[in-house]
């Protein structure tokens, strides 16, 4: 080999051992940086130069021209990036669930020692007090103190959880918008990428990091596929629409309910809208949703994966009550917090409207049709004649009820074919909540907040009223209530609640094992990942000993050829 051609090789040497130092140099710099994956120096072979070509030899004679710095490569692993993100989205879903229901344990106070069950079974003692001396203004004036206590924490109860769930609906917006944030820096990001990448020799690996730590975030938010295109770019979908393609990123919208203000994450681009007068779009979103959320939740079908579809499914799409029960159960039976507010209000109802049943029923309410002076007639409708002086009833002649609604009446008073005045119960109508018994319409009757020795118990020939006392006893007994349409044990009211705390807490347990056990998932295989993507530090400084000797030999193999040649040079010369 010439020997001036020998000066390629030890320079390529140096040139190759000092740009794989600066990478192992790199690694160890960023050995503790989240996100970042290990580089990784390829080197291959310089082109020969041929001297001769022998047909009838093994090889040809050729010179080699030393090694070339190929490439730096991130060592990453496809299968386990997509492994984890999966992983991590559906760790996330159930860390978001079971969140939400030890908040729901917090509002009902079972975790803090403030139990609402508290307030009810001091309601149940006060009407057995009732039971044993119903005359007694004392007692009277305890079961009114203690309806109040408990309607009062009963209404802070189920504000807190419409606090909660508006709250939800704020994380909702913010993960939203955060998404749509990654999903512009990873189309930045792409953009970057492919511009460094474009000569086919310098890898933007440290972009290429920025772009995987997104990636990882984003799959915690969503159910995201990602697959990476011949120029270094990616495509990014969500829920199997595309959210990342080509030089565009199709920002998720968020549609607002006028009426409850909840949003709902929907797809612009697959749905419909108007252009009205303002020059605005609006957007008809029924079918372009990010999310289905009616679809079954089970991981065999991967629809248990992502935190923004948890709070999705927590929140639900309204305030719910016992209506919600009545009408259609499953509407509310996947949401968390809908499901424990509908059931909740489905005891206060009960309660509330079983004692003024039995209230009514001893004011002398009957059932039946009422005909009125107009010649109009009521069918089937509960009333009594006005009677101020009547038992069981206020100063206007109405039966006297424990719990009142706040907007409207109980009782319109109307005039009967007789020329008698009547007083007719307004019947509850799911289509007016102004009408409804519930937690958002309910107080304890005012007027017998000011006068509780309303409830007399005395009837007009001087007995007391012992069998309406029993009554209201015996209501607080009955096995005759369930907590939805899907649970056939029959409970009395104090065994009501229980079963929804014992529901709660068993479900917060559920949610809590796979979180946990989900948690153990990601965690073994991020160190799965770890260890191909992370830094060893013993490794890069045994490859930092390794290249310093390459470096080292390549520099003493260049003084040897030009000691070779000064000699040679200064031989011939003389």
């Amino acid at each position: 080999m010439p020997l001036m051609g020998s000066l390629y090789v030890g320079s390529s040497g140096l040139q190759t051992s000092q740009n794989a130092l600066n990478t192992t140099a790199h690694n160890l710099s960023n050995v503790d940086t989240v996100g970042y994956t290990r580089q990784q120096v390829q080197q291959s072979n310089k082109s020969y130069n041929t001297l001769s070509i022998n047909i009838d030899g093994i090889a040809n004679q050729q010179i080699g021209l030393g090694v070339a710095y190929s490439r730096v490569k991130q060592v990453r692993d496809i299968f386990l990036d997509t492994t984890y993100r999966k992983e991590a989205g559906r760790c996330s879903f159930y860390q978001t669930t079971s969140e939400v229901m030890e908040e729901a344990e917090s509002l009902l106070g079972e975790l803090n020692g403030e139990a609402f069950q508290t307030n009810m079974h001091d309601l149940w003692t006060s009407i057995q007090e009732l039971a044993k001396d119903p005359s007694s203004s004392i007692v009277q004036g305890l079961l009114v103190q203690r309806a109040g206590e408990f309607i009062e924490r009963a209404v802070n109860i189920y504000e807190g959880m419409t606090f909660y769930q508006n709250n939800l609906n704020l994380q909702i917006k913010q993960q939203v918008e955060k998404i749509n944030e990654y999903g512009n820096r990873i189309l930045k990001l792409n953009e970057q990428i492919r511009c460094v990448e474009a000569g086919g020799i310098e890898r933007a690996n440290d972009y290429r990091d920025a772009r995987n730590q997104l990636l990882d975030e984003l799959g915690q938010m969503a159910n995201i596929t990602v697959q990476e295109g011949n120029y270094g770019e990616v495509t990014v979908r969500i829920e199997n629409v595309d959210f990342l393609k080509g030089d565009t990123c199709y920002e998720i919208g968020l549609d607002q309910d006028e009426t409850t203000g909840f949003y709902t994450p929907y797809w612009p681009q697959n749905a419909g809208y108007v252009i009205k007068d303002d020059g605005k779009r609006y957007y008809n979103i029924q079918g372009a949703e990010v999310f289905n959320l009616k679809k079954e939740i089970s991981s065999d079908k991967n629809t248990d994966i992502g935190g923004l579809k948890a709070m999705l499914l927590a929140r639900g799409d309204h305030q719910a009550d016992y209506t919600d029960i009545e009408k259609d159960y499953s509407a509310v039976s996947e949401s968390v917090i809908m499901n424990i507010q509908a059931e909740f209000d489905q005891l206060v109802h009960n309660i509330s409207t079983k004692v003024n049943s039995i209230l009514a029923e001893a004011a002398g309410v009957m059932q039946g049709d009422l005909t009125l002076a107009d010649g109009s007639v009521l069918t089937n409708v509960q009333y009594c004649e006005s009677d101020a002086e009547g038992y069981m009833r206020k100063e206007n002649g109405s039966p006297i009820q424990l719990f009142s609604k706040i907007t409207t009446d109980s009782y319109s008073k109307v005039t009967g074919a007789d020329g008698k005045d009547y007083w007719v119960y307004n019947e509850e109508d799911f289509t007016q909540q102004d009408s409804l018994y519930t937690l958002k319409n309910i107080r304890v009757d005012e007027e017998l907040q000011q006068k509780p020795a309303s409830l007399s118990f005395m009837l007009k020939d001087g007995s007391v009223d012992v069998e309406t006392a029993e009554k209201l006893k015996d209501a607080f007994t009955e096995e005759i209530y369930t907590l939805n349409p899907e649970v056939k044990k029959s409970t009395t009211f104090l065994d009501y609640y229980n079963d929804l705390v014992s529901q709660v807490a068993n479900s917060g347990s559920v949610y809590r094992s796979i979180f946990t056990n989900q948690e153990d998932t990601v965690e073994a295989t991020e160190n799965a990942r770890q260890q191909i993507i992370g830094v060893s530090s013993d490794e890069e400084l045994s490859n930092m000993i390794r290249f310093q000797n390459a470096f080292n030999a390549s520099s003493r193999y260049i003084n040897a050829i030009s000691d070779m040649l000064a000699h040679l040079i200064n031989t011939l010369g003389v």
